[in-house]
């Protein structure tokens, strides 16, 4: 096979530790290799695996050169330590290949290149060999699809064929940077614009991702797998109903795809509508009966639409699907009124000490066990578990508290009470929003749900409409330190503020069902009320506000959703410090905006509750309605972890629930105290 005895596809890019040093001498290895120093190259190899012996680079550069010695049973060997290490590394399965091709071993040889393929389906080598080995064994179907796959390879520019097998194989840097090269120096290209999508996607960069493949669909309008990628984009915005619409496109050519039908089943939940989610997901769940990911799907559902019986059922075939799903125990663990049976707890604790579960799965099941052995009363080991499952979440934070600090000094520097007054009667008239805003964990949901039981007002969920129209305002080329927005405000005309407060109301409106008012209760909402009085100035603001101690801790114990919870929540530290800067900022908006905020203090909505419903009513311009002092009678879909809660009759059992930990709160009413939430006698009052 002495087509295949030089390195075609080009020097391997580091992937794990090393630095530059170690890039350069693998890029050397790779250099002697092409210049025939076979026996130099495999001496350097096998020095660096010395030092290094997991690299991926070094290990694939030392079975390359021990094939190219014909020491083919040697690579081999070396590929076997590789797998361990780098399992998905499309390369590693494409060198087996070739080795299986020098033994004239043809079977191996296709299982190889196949999987090669499958994890990467950017390697020209595997293709053609693949083309090639179907022919001989007479396989002509799958010949014929190698062979258009490795003639597609061919017409895309080398460039942008090299970024996707790099982004294939996890290098994701070097794949942004040569894609970005060849698009600067030939413009447009459908492929090297899709993959800069994907790439985005990777940082949770939605909204570039979103951009260019409205431009990809734009030139190539047929392209499915884009389109796909398009309304998974539109769900990562919170544009549920256009992605709902761009997956209805989809089936209409392909109406058995499961990855559109899930898509397309979690843009209707998403979009408040369960009930045509559930048969979907069933549906699919009919044809993967196993699918754990599909049951925990269903649990959520039904968890949401009060049906909390057949939700948990769900969760435990989650958890009986794939054992140690540490998501399916938490979702048991965050209806906040299930207790689990001994044999679970004992599962929970098996598999969350296992060194074989993932990183997630542990993260998941440290908050299941915190939660179940406070349940319990077993309070020191429940922090415990809180701790390690908080210190595993924060590990993967990129939360920086100076960037939101400098936005919000900067609120105060651009949202004056003149500046306010001289944009009197600008932005969109319609008074239907009512903004509920605060911290997570202080009694917004109870307040949602009381509003909602009013004839008059709809109960949506978290929007995240403002944050979008913030995103529009920043400008991502400026520096941290300067950004455009909150100043930009200053430059928006009452034409500008009209336009965004009607888009607003227009985007909204696939979250609600006719009634005259409805609840936005996105609590980060409160570091944009500038905003919202500029565009909606006869919208209400309702603040729900929670004793520190009680809020910090309950934020603390609370797992949120990976990509759209708070980060600040994973460290006592960067909790009060963020809790200071929402006071210091709603003290401003109190100043500037007299009257337009109401403040509720949980506790007080506890204690007197007929009172504190009236205060919100008489606020929001709605008459009493019995029904709002029932709320927990009320059938909704509640979307927060409160949900069962606010399904219950109000009760005082969770005001002083952090008292049971406080042996262990110590650095957090530290904490509270050095960033002035607390006074210093709080230390120990």
């Amino acid at each position: 096979m002495s087509a295949y005895r030089t390195p075609e596809s080009g020097p391997p890019r580091l992937a794990g530790s090393g630095g530059a040093d170690l890039a350069t001498k693998v890029g050397g290895i790779w250099a002697q290799l092409q210049r025939q120093e076979l026996s130099a190259a495999c001496e350097t190899a096998l020095a660096l695996r010395a030092q290094h012996p997991e690299n991926r680079d070094i290990l694939y550069v030392l079975a390359v050169g021990l094939r190219f010695l014909d020491r083919v049973a040697d690579a081999l060997e070396v590929l076997e330590a590789l797998q361990r290490h780098h399992p998905n590394y499309g390369r590693l399965f494409e060198e087996r290949g070739l080795c299986c091709l020098a033994l004239q071993r043809t079977e191996p040889a296709i299982a190889a290149f196949s999987q090669a393929v499958a994890l990467n389906p950017y390697l020209p080598v595997s293709c053609k060999a693949l083309a090639s080995l179907y022919r001989v064994t007479g396989r002509l179907n799958e010949a014929a699809e190698a062979a258009r796959l490795s003639a597609r390879l061919e017409r895309l520019p080398n460039e942008i064929r090299a970024a996707l097998g790099m982004f294939a194989d996890g290098e994701i840097r070097a794949a942004e940077h040569l894609v970005r090269h060849h698009l600067q120096a030939h413009g447009d290209h459908i492929e090297g614009m899709r993959l800069l999508a994907r790439i985005a996607m990777t940082h949770d960069g939605t909204s570039d991702a979103e951009m260019l493949l409205e431009r990809v669909l734009g030139m190539a309008p047929d392209y499915h797998a884009a389109r796909y990628e398009y309304a998974i984009a539109l769900l990562g915005r919170k544009k549920h109903l256009r992605a709902r619409q761009e997956l209805e496109k989809l089936l209409a050519v392909d109406p058995g795809n499961r990855e559109y039908l899930m898509a397309h089943a979690t843009a209707s939940a998403r979009l408040g509508e369960y009930e045509r989610a559930l048969p979907e997901y069933r549906k699919l769940l009919s044809q993967t009966p196993d699918d754990a990911e599909l049951h925990l799907a269903i649990g959520h559902a039904l968890k949401t639409l009060g049906r909390t019986g057949e939700a948990i059922k769900s969760y435990r075939a989650a958890a009986a699907a794939r054992p140690g799903h540490g998501d399916a125990y938490w979702s048991l663990a965050n209806l906040k009124t299930y207790r689990f049976e001994q044999a679970e707890l004992d599962q929970m604790i098996r598999a969350e000490a296992d060194a074989r579960t993932a990183p997630v799965d542990r993260c998941h099941l440290s908050f299941a066990l915190g939660k179940a052995l406070e349940d319990r009363g077993e309070y020191g080991r429940s922090f415990q578990y809180y701790e390690r499952g908080n210190a595993l979440r924060k590990r993967e934070s990129r939360y920086s508290p100076e960037f939101l600090e400098t936005l919000a000094r900067l609120q105060t520097v651009t949202c004056t009470r003149e500046f306010f007054a001289a944009r009197e009667g600008w932005g969109y008239p319609d008074a239907a929003p009512i903004f509920v805003v605060g911290l997570p964990r202080a009694g917004s949901t109870l307040i949602e749900q009381i509003l909602a039981s009013h004839s008059q007002v709809e109960g949506t969920m978290e929007l995240a409409n403002i944050p979008h129209l913030v995103y529009g305002l920043h400008d991502r080329t400026r520096p941290p330190d300067n950004p455009r927005y909150p100043g930009v405000l200053a430059e928006l005309t009452r034409e500008d503020c009209a336009r965004l407060g009607e888009e607003y109301i227009r985007e909204t409106r696939a979250y609600r069902h006719g009634k005259p008012f409805f609840v936005d209760k996105w609590p980060n909402n409160f570091r944009d009320l500038g905003l919202i009085q500029l565009i909606l100035p006869n919208s209400r603001i309702i603040d729900a506000r929670r004793e520190p101690m009680a809020c910090c801790f309950s934020n603390f114990k609370q797992l949120f959703p990976s990509k759209s919870g708070p980060e600040f929540a994973y460290h006592f530290d960067d909790i009060a410090r963020y809790y200071r800067m929402y006071l210091q900022l709603m003290r401003h908006w109190e100043a500037v905006l007299p009257g337009k905020i109401l403040r509720v203090q949980h506790e007080e909505l506890v204690a007197d509750l007929p009172a504190g419903v009236q205060r919100m009513l008489e606020f929001c311009g709605l008459n009493p309605e019995p029904a709002c002092l029932e709320f927990y009678k009320t059938e909704r879909a509640v979307h927060s972890p409160s949900s069962e809660q606010v399904r219950q009759p109000i009760s005082r059992a969770g005001i002083d629930q952090w008292h049971h930990f406080e042996p262990w709160l110590g650095p957090l009413k530290e904490a509270l105290v050095r960033f002035e939430v607390l006074s210093s006698d709080a230390r120990t009052g």
